[in-house]
């Protein structure tokens, strides 16, 4: 198992760096196969299959300069929406400190962060997926930057996976563009539990182009964190028949996206949608993200898509928001449909049109 620890990437203090800047886009992702359920250090129980989203993203920013002292301590400022935020502060801290072993270098910067999302934090759609990802991809810019040492695009993102997963599970599938797996399986040589494999070259055009509107019936915080509903899954009395069923559906996927098969995605990814809110409901305790509007949501999408035969289906993440999947092709008709039928169960009327994307951008 790789762990990509360096003790020599550490900086001449009598040749110190400029103080500077990196800067990152990174997407989140929406999961098809569940990711639900871990072992180790964030290693999964189940492989998992995402499509990379646009619209849905962080912006960070880390500027960084050569500290005054030698206080090994992560020196770290973080801005949250240009606001100082202490609980992501204080998270970040420990995910750096706890990656200083692979980037040594940290312990000799002063670092501030500034970031932002395009969509409601802790809400159920990724947050952390995108906000882990972009860190991640900061701290190999750092390294690239300073010992020249990923210069390989493929290694930087492999590296970048890595890491992001420490952070957040999730977030390693946001380093690639459009589809992603995490997790072995044997439909994919060399697919890993470590980090990421990207599908870009072997999936349909179609799903290239496929939209994902998320209809945001909350955006409040969850009441259960997803950390603490993984954690749910240890002694869950269905968590084995869970991970089975799991590894059966993603070799199906894997096969409905090489050959352009809509029908088959769109049943595993409703049927994956139930899957995961059934594991909260029968976990111990029980817990139910659902709201009404979600239910109403589910119900409204079956009926259109019966009536009108346009291949519109659904899912969630950890949340009560609902991710709309479909075609491009579709994308007037069912945008229509939205804004006069399912914007009415938003908060506020808020939704957010998004569609595969090419992954994270180096600004």
């Amino acid at each position: 198992m790789a762990t990509y620890e360096n003790p020599r990437l550490v900086l001449d203090s009598s040749r110190p760096p400029e103080p500077g800047r990196v800067s990152w886009r990174s997407p989140s992702n929406i999961a098809i196969v569940k990711y639900w359920g871990k072992r180790g250090i964030q290693l999964p129980q189940n492989p998992s299959l995402s499509l990379t989203l646009t619209a849905a993203y962080t912006q960070m920013t880390m500027e960084y300069a050569l500290k005054k002292d030698p206080d090994p301590k992560i020196d770290l400022t973080f801005f949250f929406n240009d606001q100082p935020h202490e609980s992501f502060q204080q998270k970040v801290t420990t995910f750096l400190t706890n990656v200083a072993p692979i980037f040594p270098f940290l312990r000799q910067l002063k670092l501030t962060i500034r970031t932002f999302n395009s969509f409601p934090h802790s809400a159920g759609i990724a947050s952390s997926a995108s906000s882990m990802s972009a860190l991640a991809l900061c701290l190999c810019s750092l390294e690239d930057r300073f010992f020249q040492t990923l210069n390989d695009d493929a290694e930087f993102d492999r590296k970048a996976s890595y890491v992001a997963r420490l952070g957040s599970g999730s977030a390693c599938r946001s380093i690639y563009p459009y589809a992603v797996l995490w997790g072995e399986t044997p439909v994919v040589p060399g697919a890993s539990d470590e980090y990421a494999t990207p599908l870009h070259e072997l999936i349909h055009p179609v799903f290239k182009t496929f939209h994902d509107d998320i209809l945001v019936v909350s955006a409040a915080e969850k009441a259960v964190s997803s950390r603490a509903g993984h954690a749910l899954m240890e002694g869950h009395p269905f968590a084995e028949t869970r991970y089975t069923q799991a590894r059966l559906r993603t070799v199906l996927l894997v096969e409905a996206l090489r050959s352009g098969d809509i029908e088959t995605f769109g049943q595993i990814a409703e049927e994956e949608a139930l899957a995961l809110h059934a594991l909260m409901m029968c976990s111990r305790p029980p817990y139910l993200l659902l709201q009404p509007g979600t239910i109403a949501i589910l119900h409204r999408v079956r009926t259109f898509r019966q009536q009108t035969q346009l291949p519109v289906y659904f899912t969630l993440d950890a949340g009560p928001n609902v991710h709309l999947l479909y075609p491009a092709e579709y994308a007037a008709r069912v945008r229509a449909w939205v804004e006069g039928e399912l914007k009415s169960y938003c908060e506020q009327g808020f939704y957010l049109p998004d569609k595969v994307g090419e992954g994270p951008i180096e600004e």
